[in-house]
This record gives structure tokens, C-alpha cells and sequence, in this order.
């Protein structure tokens, strides 16, 4: 954060010296006072939205946020976030410990097709992408960047979400199970083409097999990472079981979770997941989740939004937007293939598949934020091609703004799986 009180010294005098409510002023203001004024600003948005179209409050968080940001106002600078995204991480972990104490490993074990469903839709989405890119003339490895990147559903989108809707049924348990699934395979995918990216070696063999033994590592690591904090739930529940250090517990623990991930270089996502459900697993109904892990919880699911918001680009989209198109309908080709093949053998409707197949539809960054060191991830990719990237943050920019409609729709129109549907 000192940077960011240092970058106020930066700003010209007139600047410093302007009235608040002008946008020099706001641009000088203290930044967290700046970031409080936006989250007042997005809940007042968010909830104006929802009362009158209906639409998801994170629409109207991650909307504040594109207005501040880059895109119009350039109240905040993409990478003037970097100091807080240890908040954002926190805020990210939060979300997926939550989700992994609603995923049930055991229905993949009882559903088999299920399983292979889970797994083809995260290789045909990716496949898809990287194919079509490809033959649009993207260097085939940077094209395989953003087929991995792209293969992912946002977790933290959906699961909100699914959250405000009240959705339960069929659908929105697949829909929970596989966004957190393709997640981890975009995880695992981008670390291993990072390696290539960035390997010396003098043959293809031995670059394939430091990827090897490097993804094999984060995933055994980030598995053992979570079962530890998951095994440490249960046994210190007990202890404050029924009190308001309940969620406070939680948060401790994916903090350290969060933390020790990132230092020794493993998935927070896995990680998180895993301890979630491995919490569930050991604890059964003896564990209480409140959404968010509580209030403080939703301060940094708001905080979360608006920020996915100030990262929107609309740089090169007037050059770009045919790639920008096919990388979107790529993804929903590549998942309704996935999905709508094996719908009847997996115990869908044609109907239920299609909402599956919409609602999987809202696509983040996430997966690398959480692998990057800062919000300037693709800088961390030396050797891919700019302009594919651009297109790939252009199509993120597009399905994080639409995605929750999506859902929305499906879950209430499709799957009928709301209260209100």
C-alpha cells in the first residue's frame, strides 16, 4: 500500500489542490477513501439494477468499476491495484473454500459419465479456442495460452450468483462442480505452459518433462495444503463451534492456506477447494458456512467485483472484435458439444443441458490472477503474441459484464431451479 500514498505525490499540484467532487480531485484523493466512495457508489448501482431490470448485483459492482477504471473516468489505473491484491486474493479464497464445501467429489465416483463430462468440457472449450485462434494465425503456443485461459468458468461468478438467485437443483450443482474443475485445469494448464514459455532447454523432451514434474508437484502440493487445513478445521471447530468466532476461524485459516500456497508456489485455488471440501467431508453438517464466510466476507466480495471491473480493457477492440467473437463462441460451441453429447448418459435433460451449457458461459481471468504475482499477469507470458492476448482480455472483459446475466437466465428461465423461476 505505500506505493499507492506514494503516487499521490506524483500528482501535479493543481491536481492535489482540486475539490473532491471534480475528477482531479478524485483522482488525488487518498485511495482508500477513493475505494470506499466506489463501494458505496456500487451497492447504491448494484442494487438500483437489481430492483429495476433485475439483473445480479455483481453486475453493478463490476459496472463501478469499469467506470472508474481505465475504460472512461481513469480514476484508478489497472495496476495501481497491485497493493491490494493480497485483499483481493483473500477475497477470491474466501469464495472457494465456500464453494468447495458445496462440491461433492463422491457424485463423480457415482456418476461416471458425469465425471467424463466435467473433463471433456474443460478439454473442448480450450481445444476450440486454440484451434480456431490458431487458424486465424496465432502462434499455436500463445493460441494454447488463451485455449486454457478461456477453457476456465469463473467460480467466483457464478457462485455469487447462484447465491442471490437461491438456486438449487441438478443444474446448479453441476454448474458449481464444473466451473470449480475446468478452474483447476486452467490452473495447472497455464503453469505448465508458463515453464515452456520460459524453459531454456535444448529439446522439446526435456521441457515436456520439467512441465511434467512441475505440474505433479503443484497439484500433489496443493491437495496435501488442503487436506492439512481441512483436517485443522476439524479438529479446532469444536472450540468455537455456535459463536461468532466461527467465521473468523475460517478466515484465518484461508488466509494461511492462501498464503502458504503462494509462497510455496502451489494453487490457492486447489488448495482452497480441497480444504473446503475436505472440511464438509470430515465435518459433515457439524460445518456452517455462513456466504462469504460472514460480513467482512462481503465487504471483500464487493471490493472483489469492483476491482474485476477496474481491469476491463477496450483497447484494440475496434481491430480485434472478430477475434473477440470467435474466442466467445468458441467457448460455448466447445461446452455445448461437451455437455449436450453426454446429457441423456449423464442423467440430463435436453432442456437442463442447455441451461447447464448458458450458465458455464461467464469467463474470468481468475486463473491467473491467482498464478500471477500482479494484475499484470500477461506481462508474466514473455514470447506470446500481443495481440491474441489482447483479444483474450477483450473476451474476458465482455463474458465477466455478461456472464451473470446468463446464469441468471438459466438457472430462473431454463433449469427453473430458483424460487422465483
Amino acid at each position: 500500500m505505500p506505493e499507492l500514498f506514494a503516487s499521490q505525490a506524483a500528482l501535479p499540484a493543481s491536481a492535489a489542490s482540486a475539490p473532491l467532487w471534480t475528477l482531479d480531485g478524485l483522482r488525488a484523493a487518498d485511495p482508500v477513501l477513493g475505494l470506499a466512495l466506489l463501494m458505496l457508489v456500487a451497492v447504491l448501482l448494484a442494487e438500483t439494477l437489481h430492483r429495476t431490470w433485475r439483473l445480479p448485483r455483481i453486475v453493478g459492482h463490476m459496472i463501478t468499476g469499469a467506470v472508474a477504471g481505465p475504460v472512461m473516468l481513469r480514476l484508478f489505473e489497472g495496476l495501481d491495484l497491485d497493493p491490494w491484491k493480497p485483499l483481493i486474493d483473500l477475497a477470491i479464497g474466501a469464495l472457494l473454500f465456500e464453494l468447495g464445501t458445496r462440491i461433492r467429489p463422491r457424485w463423480l465416483l457415482d456418476n461416471r459419465w458425469l465425471a467424463l463430462s466435467c473433463l471433456l468440457q474443460a478439454l473442448l472449450t480450450g481445444l476450440f479456442v486454440t484451434v480456431v485462434l490458431g487458424w486465424l494465425g496465432a502462434p499455436w503456443l500463445t493460441a494454447a495460452v488463451a485455449g486454457t485461459v478461456a477453457a476456465s468458468t469463473s467460480p467466483v461468478i457464478v457462485l455469487a450468483v447462484a447465491h442471490e438467485a437461491r438456486a438449487r437443483g441438478q443444474v446448479t450443482e453441476r454448474l458449481l462442480m464444473m466451473a470449480a474443475f475446468n478452474a483447476v485445469v486452467a490452473v495447472i494448464g497455464l503453469k505448465v505452459l508458463r515453464i515452456i514459455f520460459a524453459s531454456d532447454a535444448g529439446t522439446p523432451a526435456e521441457e515436456f518433462t520439467r512441465a511434467s514434474i512441475s505440474a505433479l508437484r503443484v497439484i500433489s502440493g496443493s491437495f496435501l495444503l488442503g487436506v492439512a487445513c481441512g483436517f485443522a478445521m476439524d479438529r479446532l471447530s469444536p472450540l468455537v463451534r455456535g459463536t461468532p468466532a466461527m467465521p473468523v476461524m475460517q478466515i484465518a485459516l484461508v488466509i494461511i492456506a492462501s498464503m502458504l500456497a503462494a509462497q510455496w508456489t502451489l494453487s490457492p485455488l486447489l488448495a482452497l477447494l480441497v480444504a473446503g471440501m475436505t472440511a464438509r467431508a470430515r465435518m459433515k453438517h457439524a460445518l456452517t458456512v455462513e456466504p462469504h464466510l460472514g460480513s467482512a466476507g462481503a465487504v471483500l466480495n464487493v471490493l472483489l467485483f469492483i476491482c474485476l471491473g477496474l481491469l476491463f480493457t477496450l483497447d484494440g477492440l475496434a481491430t480485434l472484435w472478430p477475434w473477440v467473437i470467435v474466442i466467445v463462441l468458441a467457448r460455448a460451441a466447445g461446452t455445448a458439444v461437451a455437455i449436450g453429447g453426454l446429457a441423456r448418459l449423464s442423467g440430463l435433460s435436453l432442456k437442463q443441458a442447455a441451461g447447464l451449457t448458458l450458465a458455464l458461459q461467464p469467463m474470468s481471468s481468475l486463473a491467473v490472477l491467482l498464478a500471477a504475482d500482479t494484475f499484470g499477469w500477461s506481462s508474466q507470458l514473455p514470447g506470446t503474441h500481443t495481440p491474441t492476448i489482447q483479444a483474450l482480455l477483450l473476451a474476458t472483459t465482455l463474458m465477466q459484464v455478461t456472464g451473470p446475466i446468463w446464469t441468471q437466465l438459466s438457472l430462473r428461465h431454463l433449469a427453473r431451479e430458483t424460487n422465483d423461476a
